[in-house]
């Protein structure tokens, strides 16, 4: 199947209707309807559910859509593997994929290694963690940047390589005066229970809490930088990255509450796949390699998972991730 149908197919997936994936694929709907019935004759069959809005695959092609999906993965990193070996660019632009959080606060410092080793440009996408990991796996980044609870055993799995870069802490933060309110209760900001944080929070923090203190749940939000705006407006407590905060603790913008109970220590790891990467991926790596720890995180402990450093390591061999 050729590269250009399956992009047309998933833009439509995407998109919900040929329409929007015209636009999207930067071509007159006329244009881009003509394409996908011109694929519909190649294969011999209606792919698409017309009479549906949003529209879908039909059912009998739908259990074929992650499939479709990891093919254009793959040849989009084949795309780029042969444009980086045409031009025989040991700096062809490298893709981090970072946590939100670190996105905001701590890939600064990674974006100024690499343009202190005259490496530019370097591409940063954010998402939560599972969207960096299939990011990585699908080859649309070349390293992973995220935060794991300090001490933990590697957290992607087999098949993948962890350094720990740094260290951040999970703190419980407020404007000053904040504290109970009228009916007792502790205004709190959260996090849904599906996300990094949210798991930190629910699993290791509030049980630790004193337990006298109740909960005033009063927002939940999946963003790090909308939940820190929730607390410099005193709207509760918030559990935010120390690199976040820092500068607002030191002047007394935000304070820790007493009874909001203990800090997270976090690990802040980078992540790559276990299979060799591009050459120009394993130069980028020796880069980061070459750097002591992140800013503001200038201890890395190894907690089991290597320090970061170039590992040379055989297949089979003991301390493979």
């Amino acid at each position: 199947m050729q590269h250009d149908w399956i992009e047309n197919i998933v833009a439509v997936i995407d998109a919900g209707s040929f329409a929007r994936a015209a636009e999207r694929r930067n071509i007159t709907q006329s244009a881009f309807t003509r394409r996908i019935e011109a694929i519909e004759r190649q294969v011999g069959a209606p792919l698409f559910d017309r009479g549906r809005k949003p529209i879908v695959l039909r059912p009998e092609v739908r259990a074929l859509e992650a499939e479709l999906r990891a093919l254009l993965s793959r040849q989009q990193r084949l795309v780029q593997d042969l444009r980086t070996a045409a031009r025989d660019d040991s700096r062809a632009p490298v893709t981090l994929a970072c946590q939100h959080a670190i996105t905001s606060t701590l890939s600064p410092g990674l974006v100024r290694r690499f343009a202190a080793a005259g490496w530019e440009p370097v591409r940063v996408r954010s998402g939560n963690r599972d969207e960096c990991l299939l990011l990585l796996v699908s080859g649309e980044a070349d390293f992973v940047v995220t935060y794991a609870v300090a001490g933990s055993g590697p957290e992607a799995g087999t098949g993948f390589v962890e350094h720990v870069i740094g260290r951040d802490r999970l703190l419980p933060v407020a404007v000053p005066g904040l504290g109970l309110d009228d009916s007792g209760r502790l205004p709190v900001i959260g996090y849904p229970p599906d996300v990094f944080f949210g798991e930190v929070v629910e699993r290791r923090l509030l049980p630790a809490l004193p337990p006298e203190v109740r909960l005033r749940r009063r927002a939940e939000t999946a963003l790090t930088l909308a939940a820190y705006r929730y607390a410099a407006d005193g709207l509760g407590v918030a559990w935010l990255p120390e690199s976040l905060v820092a500068a607002d603790l030191r002047a007394g913008r935000l304070v820790r509450p007493p009874v909001a109970g203990p800090d997270q220590p976090l690990d802040v790891r980078l992540i790559r796949l276990a299979e060799p990467p591009r050459a120009a991926a394993l130069a980028a790596w020796d880069v980061l390699a070459a750097s002591p720890g992140l800013e503001r995180l200038p201890d890395p402990p190894p907690h089991g998972i290597e320090p970061l450093g170039r590992t040379e390591q055989r297949d089979g061999e003991p301390g493979d991730p």
